[in-house]
């Protein structure tokens, strides 16, 4: 998936104080888009045929401008088993509302977050909890509210089931130390602007320092 500019853990001696996440959702970034992705590999037959193997990297800048086959990208995205997710903004709201609700359980200091149409920031200080576990609780909290509302952006979960493919799999995270962490902010507050929507003000968002 792409990343944001920031460092890269151990890319100097300040400690890492804070993470900057980014989620995907569903068909948004494939792990063979040919920008690069930080996937291994590619789970779907019909998107291996499609565009070849993944191109999973180490990226510590955003690669979302890099030259490539946009003819390409797009013609894979075809073959998806279901069409990508694209959150309205009543639909992004209630991700926010699940992410505040992930927050007041884990008591995560969320010092900004940017939820677009087909991606999400968030920056935040480093939890107990590993990456892995933060990301997986703020998908599954922004989902449960996504069906509770009834808004589901998702496709169809499994007979019996009460859950949709609404995130694609993975994530991003790039490293903060105290000198990096203020630029992390303002480039993901700046995020909504750069994409034509309003600047977004979370209630669970909190001043830093």
């Amino acid at each position: 998936m792409m990343a944001a500019p920031m460092a890269a853990p151990g890319s100097d001696k300040a400690p890492i104080i804070a993470w900057h996440l980014v989620m995907c959702l569903y068909g948004f970034w494939l792990p063979n888009d040919p920008r690069g992705s930080w996937s291994k590999h590619v789970g779907s037959k019909a998107l291996y045929e499609a565009g070849g193997p993944a191109s999973g990297g180490t990226y510590h800048r955003s690669v979302a401008a890099r030259p490539h086959d946009h003819a390409l990208r797009v013609a894979v995205k075809t073959v998806l088993k279901f069409p990508p997710v694209v959150l309205s903004g009543i639909q992004a709201r209630a991700v926010g509302r699940g992410f505040a609700q992930a927050q007041q359980e884990a008591k995560y200091h969320i010092y900004a977050c940017a939820i677009l149409p087909n991606h999400v920031h968030i920056v935040l200080r480093c939890p107990r909890r590993s990456v892995g576990l933060t990301v997986g609780h703020l998908k599954a909290q922004a989902t449960r509210r996504l069906h509770e509302e009834g808004i589901s952006p998702g496709p169809p979960g499994p007979p019996g089931g009460d859950r949709s493919a609404v995130w694609g799999e993975g994530k991003w995270c790039g490293y903060l130390n105290g000198l990096e962490l203020p630029h992390a902010i303002r480039y993901v507050e700046a995020n909504p602007v750069k994409a034509g929507l309003p600047r977004q003000h979370w209630s669970f968002v909190e001043p830093y320092p």
